[in-house]
């Protein structure tokens, strides 16, 4: 966090499938895992592309979450379903140690291409729709802190939840 590029919006990818887009994507990959995240997007690691990774099958970090598939999001666009939202904790690589509540819509649909250019058209909700939307800003230059509320659910992880692991979305 303070890294200026992760506020600035990122740029959209012209050519799929390129040797390059893997080499990312791998990379990616590589460090959600090496972090045991959910979700990674490129600006975190400092690529200014709209390209997201996310998906999770079972964790002890996330003991009561949906699976949410494996998947490579490129060029996302969301679209809320409703007005409905719910409030839940986050979490992010890029603000270590600390976790708030933040506001999501609690449906959407969102639509992309994975890293041969075949589109990918899904409805979801919950905590799946929850980490798309959370990686999802990213690509604009929004880290969750920005979408809260109310300051006093911000903070560290054991002081905000002594002696024991908290579930966060997002990453």
């Amino acid at each position: 966090m303070g890294d200026p590029r992760l506020w600035q919006k990122s740029a959209a990818v012209i050519q799929f499938d390129t040797p390059e887009l893997h080499t990312l994507i791998a990379d990616m990959r590589d460090t959600m895992r090496a972090e045991q995240g959910v979700g990674l997007a490129a600006p975190q690691i400092g690529v200014p592309l709209r390209v997201v990774v996310f998906g999770v099958q079972s964790s002890p970090r996330y003991p009561d979450a949906a699976s949410v598939p494996d998947t490579v999001l490129i060029n996302p666009v969301l679209l809320p379903l409703s007005d409905e939202c719910e409030v839940g904790w986050e979490g992010c690589l890029s603000v270590p140690g600390l976790r708030g509540e933040v506001s999501r819509f609690q449906q959407l649909r969102y639509q992309g291409f994975d890293v041969h250019g075949a589109l990918i058209d899904r409805t979801v909700s919950g905590f799946h729709a929850r980490v798309v939307q959370h990686e999802c800003d990213h690509l604009d230059g929004v880290l969750y802190p920005m979408r809260m509320t109310d300051m006093r659910r911000f903070g560290f992880v054991h002081a905000l939840f002594p002696g024991r692991q908290v579930e966060s979305a997002g990453e």
